[in-house]
């Protein structure tokens, strides 16, 4: 059944690549992933074959603690593919992860209003469940249960 027939629409989902699959397969774990540079110790993220810093090439996945600070976010209010119009209005932010300054994550706020937002809040790591193997990580206020 397709969506013309009545069915939900079913999101995009990532097509992880030999760069990107540890981040997505830690995420289906729940543990929120990135590089780390084994050479000068750098962490980065989105997933690059080099590091910045230091030009090495020796990078390895490291898991982060989950905690991060809000550093921007907007309300995405049209959407831009049919399985977000259920889902309007919708938190989009960008997060810093506390591991490292500028060290920063485009993701959803979830389970807090609009009104509640404020830069610098501090957050924690959920997952949102999309399909079979496929987990989102998204952020909400710290000690949210």
């Amino acid at each position: 059944m397709n969506a013309a027939e009545g069915s939900d629409p079913q999101p995009v989902l990532p097509a992880p690549d030999e760069l990107t699959r540890f981040f997505w397969d830690g995420a289906g774990r729940g543990r929120l992933m990135a590089q780390r540079c084994s050479a000068c110790g750098r962490y980065q993220h989105p997933p690059r074959p080099v590091c910045p810093a230091c030009h090495s090439f020796s990078l390895e996945p490291a898991e982060m603690s989950g905690r991060a600070v809000l550093y921007s976010w907007t309300v995405g209010s049209q959407a831009f593919h049919p399985w977000f119009e259920s889902r309007l209005p919708y938190l989009l932010a960008v997060v810093e992860l506390e591991e490292q300054r500028n060290l920063r994550l485009v993701t959803n706020l979830v389970e807090v209003e609009e009104a509640d937002v404020e830069i610098g809040m501090p957050l924690e790591v959920t997952f949102e469940h999309l399909a079979p193997g496929v987990d989102l990580p998204v952020f909400r206020p710290a000690g949210v249960r």
